[in-house]
């Protein structure tokens, strides 16, 4: 069953990409507004509840998350009330079609081999900055199991020191039991979402680190709890 809802999802995610797609370019002034609205479609699609431990801090310049599955973005785009510009791999833009998703809101695009690819992460991030949307980033660079965490990567980290930013960690929980493209299983259910106290980074503390291990701490011991 949960394979059949996966190829539906499939089927549906398609169709209304191309629509998102469609709309964002026709309104490039109001992207942020299709965005939200196709968040919540989604939310409600999968059959997505949410369980919000903390405060989000709207305010801070910067989100940083651990990630598991596509669904991450679906949930923070969904909670957060401003126009999050999420950094993305190159090859997700390159994407025939799909990588208009990307284009279109003018996300932010980085080459992870190219050595330049640092450069044009800190230019566009202060160049979202200024136009009051905050940088939304996965440390680990790449999506896990959901059952442990990579270790951070630098970016988030060079981004935030040199632009002075206050950063908003998050741990989620369960979305990749809902959604797992990998395996092509969907599933409805609860997605715990954990806000930790924002942090202000600083070149002369180890907050990224520190941030680190306390992400890594919750997600340790929200899944001893769930055993």
């Amino acid at each position: 069953m949960s394979r059949i809802r996966a190829l539906l999802v499939v089927i549906q995610f398609s169709i209304t990409v191309a629509i998102t797609i469609f709309f964002m370019y026709t309104f490039r002034n109001h992207t942020h507004k299709v965005i939200k609205i196709w968040m919540k479609f989604q939310v409600f699609f999968l059959g997505i509840k949410l369980e919000q431990v903390g405060e989000l801090d709207e305010s801070c310049d910067m989100v940083i998350m651990n990630h598991q599955s596509l669904l991450d973005i679906i949930v923070m785009e969904y909670i957060h009330s401003r126009n999050l510009a999420w950094v993305a791999k190159k090859e997700i833009t390159d994407l025939p079609f799909f990588g208009h998703i990307i284009k279109a809101p003018r996300m932010i695009s980085i080459d992870r081999e190219n050595k330049a690819g640092l450069v044009k992460l800190l230019r566009e991030s202060k160049d979202r900055l200024s136009k009051g949307r905050p940088i939304a980033i996965f440390p680990e660079g790449t999506r896990t199991d959901g059952k442990s965490m990579l270790p951070f990567k630098s970016g988030a980290k060079m981004v935030a020191d040199k632009l002075k930013l206050r950063v908003q960690p998050v741990v989620m929980l369960n979305t990749r039991d809902i959604l797992d493209s990998k395996k092509l299983t969907c599933n409805p259910g609860i997605v715990k979402v954990i806000y930790l106290e924002p942090v202000q980074a600083s070149k002369d503390t180890d907050w990224f680190k520190q941030t680190e291990l306390k992400m890594n701490e919750v997600l340790k011991q929200e899944l001893k709890n769930e055993l």
